[in-house]
């Protein structure tokens, strides 16, 4: 439907209708003619609106003739009758517009009324934008569709004045849109994580990863282990409050201890876990995984941090166990490959103790609810034992020794998460090959199907790409200030929204374009 402003006027455009005209004309010349009511001015006629101009961009726009919609005098945002649940997003907008709110209230002129919809199709973060008469109403089957519907009118009076004429029908083309940081070999302040999540809801991304045990610190508080925690961390308290930030604006936060690799802060505190290869080697951050003594410290913590992230997701680790990238596990880690054989039988390898380590780890996190993955080099083939199928494959590379193509985890019907390191990984100091991404190759060549390298997986599999997430990695730690890596992946972020949101492979922008789309934005 095209909504459109009716036009009051005349035929002739400056004069009376044409029997007033007849009979003016049939007056005697000699008889002055009787005066005649001024005829009504034409109202105002407007083009037909044009999309609004927001990162990401909106799915679809039914453009209409009207003026748009923008704050004046009086405006408020209201709830429509049953949506009480949508309180905190309307004070939200009210506060970001510097408008009214009144709550459950009949929508005026000049308002923004939100709305919960149950019934509304598209799935919990779409939502419908109308505007028309002077009002804007923004309604959805979920909180979350509604939120991203008043992150759209910000960014459309930011970025034009107003908020244009007509109905946006908008959804995500991917569930799963992320962030992560590695606040374990960097220590990152509650205030610089509370921007980023900030950052983040307006350009409708929903995962914050918080990557906070590592070789080289353990970074929040910690009741049941405080000897592995390092001097600068958060502390619960601080952790609450950005769980609750991230809560308020439909963000949620993913943990993740890694493990059995990346543990130098515990083997620090607990040296008797370190493993030892044959030779009496000790890799750096390796636990040793016969010894039950390293499962029973993961596990306490793995249990404490599972109330204080009330969130549907965890991130058990998995990656680079160093044990695993000899050439003969087994001969190199004879140890491991005893106790291989004891658990799992006679042609048990080193890959199966350490594939029955993730499934350990993950029958602890289970009863708490949350669907959890790990890194896609954590993940064997051909073993005596398989990884649980309810961990998702965090899919980050295809360099580690072990690490498969994409499409092999796929084809074994599993879920993935791009973390792709050619495009989506920002490592501080650019070591090992990386550079620093400025977001035009994500921008203009990589799609979610890009999983590994530069090449798509086919087409068939892409309901099975939950979607993806841009990883800050802390590898030289002092490269970088904090306020120099949020400028840094500024514009990444920008360019894995739209990607994420938007299904087209070509967006609508040039790089340019867009860029300045964003510094608007940003004003």
């Amino acid at each position: 439907m095209v909504f459109s402003l009716a036009v009051a006027g005349c035929a002739g455009g400056d004069g009376g209708d044409a029997a007033t005209t007849g009979a003016t004309r049939a007056q005697p010349t000699t008889t002055p003619a009787q005066p005649r009511s001024p005829s009504p001015t034409p109202t105002r006629s407007h083009p037909l609106s044009s999309d609004p101009r927001t990162i990401p961009s909106v799915r679809d726009h039914e453009a209409a003739r009207g003026p748009g919609w923008k704050p004046r005098t009086g405006s408020a945002v209201v709830l429509a009758d049953g949506s009480g649940a949508l309180a905190d997003e309307a004070r939200l907008l009210a506060r970001e517009l510097k408008t009214g709110y009144r709550g459950e209230s009949a929508a005026r002129a000049g308002d923004i009324e939100l709305a919960l919809r149950s019934a509304q199709s598209g799935g919990a973060e779409s939502y419908t934008l109308t505007t028309r008469d002077g009002r804007v109403r923004i309604s959805g089957p979920d909180e979350a569709g509604v939120f991203y519907g008043t992150r759209t009118l910000k960014q459309a009076l930011r970025s034009g004045g107003t908020v244009p004429e007509g109905v946006i029908r908008d959804r995500p083309a991917k569930p799963q849109r992320g962030l992560m940081v590695d606040i374990a070999r960097k220590h990152f302040s509650a205030a610089w994580i509370e921007a980023r999540l900030r950052e983040m809801a307006d350009l409708k991304l929903n995962q914050l990863g918080l990557h906070f045990s590592d070789d080289q610190a353990f970074r929040i508080e910690s009741s049941s282990h405080p000897e592995v925690v390092a001097a600068e961390h958060l502390t619960k308290a601080e952790v609450r409050r950005i769980v609750g930030l991230a809560r308020s604006l439909h963000i949620q936060v993913v943990p993740e201890i890694d493990s059995p690799g990346h543990l130098g802060a515990v083997i620090a505190a607990h040296p008797s876990l370190q493993l030892r290869g044959a030779q009496g080697t000790a890799p750096r951050g390796a636990v040793d995984i016969a010894n039950p003594e390293a499962a029973k410290i993961v596990d306490d913590l793995l249990r404490e941090y599972a109330g204080l992230f009330p969130g549907a997701y965890w991130h058990l680790g998995a990656d680079e166990y160093v044990a695993l990238t000899a050439r003969n596990p087994e001969a190199s880690y004879p140890g491991l490959a005893a106790e291989a054989r004891r658990k799992y039988g006679a042609d048990a390898r080193v890959q199966d103790l350490a594939t029955g380590w993730l499934n350990d780890r993950a029958a602890v996190v289970r009863p708490a609810g949350k669907r959890m993955r790990a890194w896609n080099d954590g993940f064997f083939p051909g073993g005596a034992v398989t990884p649980a199928q309810d961990i998702d494959v965090a899919y980050w590379t295809g360099k580690e020794i072990g690490a498969r193509p994409p499409v092999e985890y796929l084809a074994e019907g599993r879920r993935l998460i791009n973390y792709n390191d050619e495009y989506l990984y920002y490592v501080l100091g650019e070591p090992n090959q990386f550079t620093y991404p400025t977001g035009r190759r994500i921008y203009e060549d990589w799609t979610p199907l890009v999983i590994r390298g530069t090449g798509p997986v086919p087409e068939r599999y892409a309901d099975q790409i939950l979607g993806a997430s841009f990883a800050i990695w802390c590898d030289l730690a002092g490269a970088q200030t904090p306020e120099q890596v949020a400028a840094g992946i500024r514009m990444p972020l920008h360019a894995l929204s739209q990607k994420l949101w938007h299904p087209a492979a070509t967006p609508p922008l040039t790089w340019g374009a867009f860029t300045d789309l964003a510094n608007r934005l940003r004003r």
